[in-house]
């Protein structure tokens, strides 16, 4: 993770709000999957991070300043875990949308384009980092030198890096999933690209 975005190093030990209803992903999210996944798992991480850091240096750190902090220290590796966690689900909450209210914009087709060759490699390219991340983990959009591409990440690792930034993730851990797809992750992927990404936030990403 980068030391050089302060602009983004913002992120409080907390569980934000959802940005929709929990029941607004239905039927390709059920709100019976984001009652676990947020209601529990995402939840769970924070309550974790915030009993690790009680008392220590990390106390009045936000998120960002943890992972940056813990990064590559064994002895801090559940810390870190729990930690990149919270952003990455944060992130992710951000990048999905109520079912099909969002629609790519002409800029961000030519974007994709540009980038990947058409959108429907494009389309292929995420998916397939979702399908071959073996085991938990998360499949990334990035941007870098100014080009987008795809990237995937294992367990709680988050795409940062001091040139590449996230504009896009999927969750392709099993609880992400699992109720509604059970062993259909790419059944999962495919849904969520296709009906629920929120494309208008990807851009503002792209453009910030």
């Amino acid at each position: 993770m980068s030391t050089e975005k302060k602009e983004w190093m913002k992120t409080p030990v907390a569980l934000p709000e959802l940005p929709w209803a929990k029941d607004a992903l239905a039927p390709v999210i059920s709100a019976n999957t984001v009652d676990f996944h947020y209601g529990k798992h995402h939840k769970a991480y924070v309550d974790k991070t915030l009993e690790l850091i009680k008392g220590t240096e990390f106390e009045h750190m936000t998120v960002e300043e943890i992972g940056i902090a813990t990064n590559g220290k064994p002895e801090k590796k559940v810390l870190y875990n729990n930690a990149m966690q919270i952003w990455n689900h944060n992130f992710y909450w951000k990048c999905l949308a109520p079912v099909d209210t969002v629609k790519h914009s002409e800029r961000l087709v030519k974007r994709i384009e540009k980038d990947f060759g058409s959108w429907e490699e494009f389309r292929k390219q995420l998916i397939q980092a979702g399908m071959t991340q073996f085991g938990s983990g998360w499949a990334w959009v990035v941007l870098e030198n100014d080009k987008l591409s795809v990237f995937k990440t294992p367990n709680a690792d988050d795409a940062w890096s001091n040139s590449r930034q996230p504009v896009l993730t999927l969750d392709v851990w099993e609880h992400a999933y699992y109720l509604d797809y059970q062993n259909k992750r790419q059944a999962y992927l495919e849904a969520v690209i296709d009906h629920l990404v929120n494309w208008d936030y990807m851009e503002a990403q792209i453009y910030a």
